[in-house]
């Protein structure tokens, strides 16, 4: 796949390797659907449950944890920071939100919980190298937390949609007013640990 980039004569070699690297880190949809990503049994329940709970606008990632019956056991969300996409930096941004909200599952010898990343952004449901980035953030964070790599969504303007998959709805999205998610069945979790300056940072990021 051609991306488009062009470095000028000028640029610097560090500035190169960089790109190239942040290039590699991400995920075309063909990757995606052959790394064998659990179908969700109701993705629009799960949709419509965090963008209750979390009411993302665009630029915002949700990552949740579900149990093997698909109930929600925690989740988080938080603002994409301005840079380019790199699958690096969204895989350490997503452990992060991770290790506030539940403890690993690295003892396990098989994952039993599944982690899905819900991102709100402009433009249209095609893919883009930022979703390619993040598909590649996902899979690695899950790896580094005992977890099984989930579905990728995308909430735009023309609603939502599971990448690789071609599931989708109109609603809800960027513009919807978040429902009820009294149906969306939530687990009962283990309490990650607080105290210190992450306390309020995990109040903030997870309970809303």
């Amino acid at each position: 796949m051609t991306f488009g980039f062009a470095p000028s004569p000028a640029a610097s070699m560090p500035t190169s390797a960089a790109s190239a690297n942040s290039l590699a880190r991400m995920l075309e949809p063909a990757e995606w659907a052959a790394a064998g990503i659990p179908l969700l049994r109701s993705p629009r329940e799960v949709v419509n449950g965090l963008h209750s709970r979390h009411r993302p606008r665009p630029s915002t990632a949700v990552v949740a944890v579900l149990d093997p019956e698909e109930r929600l056991q925690a989740s988080a969300s938080f603002t994409r920071r301005p840079a380019p996409a790199d699958g690096w930096m969204f895989r350490n941004a997503l452990l992060a939100q991770l290790r506030r909200v539940i403890p690993h599952d690295l003892r396990r010898r098989t994952p039993v919980r599944t982690a899905v990343l819900l991102y709100c952004r402009e433009g249209d449901a095609r893919w883009t190298e930022e979703d390619g980035a993040w598909m590649w953030g996902l899979r690695d964070a899950c790896t580094l937390h005992g977890l099984r790599c989930g579905a990728y969504i995308t909430l735009t303007g023309e609603g939502w949609q599971v990448l690789g998959e071609g599931r989708g709805g109109r609603h809800p999205n960027v513009d919807s007013v978040p429902e009820s998610f009294e149906s969306f069945a939530t687990a009962e979790a283990p309490q990650p640990r607080t105290g210190g300056a992450a306390s309020d940072v995990l109040r903030r990021a997870a309970a809303r």
